[in-house]
């Protein structure tokens, strides 16, 4: 019997998954249902391919959306975390497995024993981050454990850059992902451990506290921290840990220029500005500064901050036109929004340029009672535009996954993530053998 697969949500992170999946269901000859709310964008990324077919789909349409999982093999979400629950539901209802690149939340992981009576996996967290950073760490993390050594420290960075560092673009940034999220990132309260010891940092600090790394081949990044580090304890098994810091990575001198917004209070996603449909980009970096009539944007600026006017930081704000009076081109919008918006018009890729993920652990254990220290790398680079690391990184460990599901490769059933050998093994396996995903581990003591 054919075996069918319904993907829900055919954004730009799932362009790669897509053709992953119609190359699937072209050797097995499965069948593959892309569903969108907009259905033109569906059989865009279909391009009249035999083995699937594109449909118009309304997510709180409950009686479409459970028809359409009914006839399913497997279902594969992508589309806002907030809404899997929805598909979720239809699917435990139905008996149907169910994939997502989000978070595991509470909400599904209330379904485990549910999942497992009807022989269902619900497999979460099997992307990029989260997803191949809990496979390339659990790899490591099992053979240190399978020698016998303790884990006592373990630190994780991971970074979607541009594949080239050009002297064009002094931020050595572009969007490779959701706009809104990179605005966002670091808001609330950032939590990790460090030798035993519980630290916190406040989001008005985050992008003053970092560290530099040195990637072999690569060069030097700077490192931010994520949110909340202490989660993954439980995750990984590592509940004594005395070290556990995950980061995100950017090129050297980008934190310290993206901290002028932050202390402007330009990330603010809390209220919504005014006069926002005639304001321009001056006006808006003017908008959080002190009234002076006598005195230019860039001066407040720079004594309000204390930064040189001549300096690195002014000249990243320079490139992204923020002291023009160019029209911002929305009607409304907090400041989180009315930013990216603006940084839109830079930090959009060009259809030639590449990007590139680079994820890098370390790993600190204890063998024998000698200390020990292990790095591994993981880094892929992307095509174009369309075909970008970030698309591959995120969609191939889904593709992946849902064919290993349907050709019964992997066994495990209920809510988890990709953090066991019988999911982890052959993903990376394929990943790291077929796609161009390199990966390197080195003991360094």
């Amino acid at each position: 019997m054919k075996k069918h697969i319904f993907l829900i949500g055919a954004g730009r992170s799932a362009t790669v998954l897509i053709q992953y999946l119609l190359e699937t269901c072209a050797q097995n000859s499965w069948l593959l249902t892309i569903g969108d709310a907009n259905v033109t964008l569906a059989h865009q990324k279909l391009n009249d391919h035999s083995s699937g077919k594109a449909i118009e789909i309304d997510i709180n349409d409950t009686d479409k959306v459970t028809s359409i999982v009914k006839q399913s093999d497997l279902v594969i979400s992508m589309l806002p975390p907030g809404l899997h629950g929805l598909v979720a539901i239809a699917c435990l209802r139905e008996g149907v497995h169910l994939l997502t690149a989000s978070y595991l939340t509470d909400e599904l992981y209330a379904m485990d024993e549910k999942a497992k009576a009807k022989n269902i996996i619900m497999l979460n967290e099997c992307g990029l981050d989260p997803g191949i950073d809990h496979m390339s760490a659990m790899k490591v993390l099992d053979e240190i454990r399978d020698k016998g050594g303790e884990i006592i420290g373990f630190e994780s960075f991971t970074g979607g850059l541009l594949a080239s560092n050009s002297d064009a673009n002094p931020w050595g940034y572009k969007f490779t992902w959701n706009p809104r999220n990179v605005v966002l990132a670091g808001h609330g309260v950032v939590k990790f451990i460090q030798n035993g010891r519980y630290k916190y940092i406040p989001y008005p600090k985050l992008f003053r506290r970092i560290e530099m790394i040195h990637i072999p081949g690569y060069g030097y990044f700077e490192g931010y921290a994520n949110r909340d580090s202490l989660k993954y304890r439980e995750i990984y098994g590592l509940d004594d840990i005395q070290t556990m810091y995950r980061g995100t990575l950017r090129r050297p001198g980008f934190c310290k220029a993206w901290n002028v917004f932050v202390e402007l209070g330009a990330t603010s996603d809390s209220f919504q500005m005014e006069g926002v449909g005639d304001m321009t980009h001056r006006q808006f970096i003017n908008s959080f500064l002190s009234y002076n009539p006598n005195d230019s944007v860039e001066l407040k600026l720079a004594h309000y901050l204390n930064l040189d006017l001549e300096g690195e930081e002014m000249h990243r704000l320079t490139w992204l036109g923020l002291f023009e009076e160019e029209v911002i081109g929305i009607n409304e919008g907090s400041p989180a929004q009315v930013l990216e918006h603006i940084l839109k018009k830079k930090w959009t890729m060009e259809e030639n340029e590449g990007d590139m993920i680079i994820m890098w652990h370390k790993f600190n254990y204890l063998l024998n009672g000698v200390e020990k220290e292990q790095h591994a790398t993981l880094v892929a680079v992307g095509e174009n535009q369309q075909n970008t690391a970030m698309a591959k990184t995120v969609g191939l460990p889904l593709g992946i996954a849902a064919k290993l599901i349907l050709n019964g490769v992997i066994k495990s059933r209920g809510v988890c993530a990709p953090t066991v050998k019988d999911i982890y093994e052959p993903i990376l396996d394929e990943l790291i053998n077929k796609h161009d995903c390199k990966f390197i581990e080195e003991e360094i003591s």
